[in-house]
């Protein structure tokens, strides 16, 4: 009883058609907000899969942030003395501040600005590893999504294991690269930075790292859905994903801002609100739906992008799979088919 309960939670039911040819959506736009109607409940049922290997991010970047405030505070406060008030305040009760003059002292002596790049390059260097291990499980998810945005059937567990398997080399390539590209950016800022105080010109390659960071973070859009439709090399992945984000470089930058949003409302509410209850309002959407929501967004994309770059110069590539199509219309006036559904 309890294995049928999972194979139907996680496998789902097949041979259903989502839509009758003359229910189809006519446009990328009906396709989107019919399939998310659609697969809304099998998005938070594979999402609770995939943030098992999100997780550690997750973790270091709460646990980063809520240390990195609190510790702020308190250098602010060692500066303008209310921690020694604070701690005379509190001598004698049983939660009282332990803090000794000396340490008071070391911490007002500290700079706020280098207190924060320290705790950011310590961040992104924890982050390395953490980023690398979600490329397999990434490969998974985009090519269940893709064919979810496609209108097309994908089992939850058995096709996500299918394709990281198939794809966990190369996207575990992409996944690395993505992990070092912070920790890149920041040693090549900070170096050239340095030298550009002396010597201005180096201020060209300190705009270039930066710009690297910018063009790379546009173009892994593409990545994983690339490895998951078409048989690539991984330079041929990397190759056609950055050329796909220069062509398509207004949408790539708004849909990278769009995968931004849920985080700058949070920064919103943090500074509006609470800290802390933002930070948890943030890990509780990620944990319910985030992940799998930001996939299915961006398969809906490039389906679309894949449709009229590529597909129509390969041979025999299907194109606006999920789409009504003026041969669906065509063919069933010629067999007189009435019947979406016929009697086999």
């Amino acid at each position: 009883m309890f294995g049928k309960l999972m194979n139907n939670y996680y496998y789902g039911k097949s041979g259903k058609g989502d839509f009758r040819k003359e229910d189809m959506p006519e446009n990328r736009w009906e396709l989107f907000w019919d399939t998310l109607r659609t697969r809304l409940s099998a998005l938070v049922r594979l999402n609770l899969m995939y943030m098992i290997v999100w997780l550690p991010t997750m973790i270091v970047l709460l646990m980063t942030f809520m240390s990195g405030i609190s510790n702020l505070n308190t250098i602010i406060s060692a500066k303008d003395g209310t921690l020694k008030e604070a701690v005379e305040a509190s001598a004698g009760e049983e939660n009282a501040l332990t803090y000794t003059d000396e340490q008071i002292a070391e911490l007002a002596e500290m700079n706020p600005g280098d207190y924060l790049r320290s705790m950011l390059f310590t961040t992104v260097l924890i982050l390395i590893p953490c980023i690398a291990i979600t490329g397999p499980a990434t490969a998974g998810v985009s090519y269940v999504t893709r064919n979810w945005a496609r209108d097309e059937h994908a089992f939850i567990w058995s096709d996500f294991k299918d394709a990281a398997k198939e794809n966990w080399k190369q996207s575990l390539v992409v996944s690395l690269i993505t992990g070092l590209m912070p920790a890149l950016i920041y040693l090549g800022w900070t170096f050239y930075g340095q030298m550009a105080a002396r010597q201005p010109f180096m201020v060209v390659p300190q705009v270039l790292v930066l710009m690297i960071g910018i063009i790379w973070a546009l173009c892994v859009t593409y990545f994983h859905p690339l490895l998951v439709t078409y048989k690539l090399r991984m330079r041929d992945v990397i190759r056609n994903g950055l050329l796909l984000g220069v062509a398509r470089l207004p949408m790539s930058v708004g849909f990278r801002l769009l995968h931004c949003v849920p985080l700058l409302l949070g920064f919103l509410l943090a500074y509006l609100w609470s800290p802390i209850y933002a930070a948890l309002i943030l890990f509780g959407y990620y944990l319910l739906i985030g992940f799998s929501l930001s996939r299915f967004v961006t398969a809906s994309y490039t389906n679309a992008v894949f449709d009229r770059f590529l597909n129509p110069r390969i041979e025999g590539a299907k194109v606006n799979q999920g789409l009504r199509q003026e041969s669906d219309e065509d063919d069933g006036e010629e067999d007189g088919d009435t019947d979406p559904n016929p009697a086999e």
